[in-house]
């Protein structure tokens, strides 16, 4: 990764933390456990992948930074309460996030639980708030995230993967990840071209759409190659769950051409950007050859 992008990444992740901080209730605050959870679940970890392709993506339309930072904020609010649920016993199971305890496992599981419910509403109520945008582009920021977050996207994607199980297509496979983990991606950027003009050019629909699905091959691959100290979460729990995965049903070297084929469409797509789009386009190539 070149230094202009590393600052850059390094710039955006700063900015949101100091945003999701602000937006959160003080942990001394009643309900304080609650809160609590809540500010552990989303502060001081993770990639801000999310946060940055709002960013990112806003910034190569024109968009100023401060009309950017809601949404930013917002996506991460519901990818922390996503993670949240996901770790849940009743979910994936898992007892490591981001290399320290779940928020079930250092808050009990009812807490735990309602600390997501909180995030999500956290982030709606921001967006509608958002004084700094004008009312239709926080109508259609709200409509793009909320159908992200659901039924056809992210929530409808966990259910999938839930019912799913070894005895799955590729075709399968993809439509359930397009919606678990591309979903709320693929939002990110829409919601950073909202911010700059009202419609979403088609280049960066099809940027959104294949980094969506590439990350989560590379996910993937990490649950079978990664070591938990780097990756921060439990690696082998796919197979140990009897989970169909990119690897499984293509083996490694499969699995590595479709996410790279994958990469070449997000490079491709954001031809229509010059280069303002090389931001956009060092971002995918980090998240197909990440190692956590």
């Amino acid at each position: 990764m070149d230094q202009i992008s590393e600052a850059a990444l390094k710039r955006y992740r700063d900015r949101v933390e100091m945003v999701l901080s602000r937006l959160l209730p003080p942990a001394d605050e009643s309900p304080s456990e609650l809160h609590s959870a809540m500010r552990y679940a989303t502060l001081g970890g993770g990639k801000r992948l999310r946060a940055c392709l709002v960013y990112g993506t806003g910034e190569a339309m024109g968009a100023p930074l401060d009309a950017l930072d809601t949404a930013a904020a917002a996506v991460e609010l519901i990818h922390a309460y996503s993670l949240i649920h996901d770790d849940l016993p009743c979910m994936d199971d898992d007892d490591f996030r981001r290399g320290k305890p779940s928020c079930h496992k250092a808050f009990g599981e009812a807490m735990a639980l309602l600390a997501g419910d909180a995030l999500q509403t956290a982030a709606f109520e921001a967006l509608a708030q958002a004084a700094h945008l004008n009312a239709q582009t926080r109508i259609d920021m709200v409509a793009a995230l909320a159908h992200a977050s659901g039924a056809h996207g992210m929530v409808g994607g966990q259910v999938l993967d839930l019912m799913a199980g070894l005895n799955t297509s590729l075709d399968e496979l993809e439509i359930r990840h397009r919606r678990k983990t591309g979903a709320l991606i693929h939002a990110a950027v829409r919601l950073g071209a909202l911010a700059a003009q009202p419609q979403i050019p088609a280049g960066l629909d099809e940027y959104g759409a294949a980094l969506g699905l590439a990350f989560q091959i590379a996910d993937d691959l990490l649950d079978v190659e990664g070591e938990a100290v780097v990756v921060g979460k439990t690696v082998g729990a796919d197979a140990a769950a009897g989970k169909a995965t990119f690897p499984a049903l293509l083996g490694i070297n499969g699995a590595r051409q479709m996410a790279q084929d994958l990469y070449q469409q997000c490079v491709a797509s954001l031809n229509f950007l010059g280069d303002n789009g090389r931001f956009l386009a060092v971002i995918a190539h980090r998240a197909v050859e990440r190692d956590h």
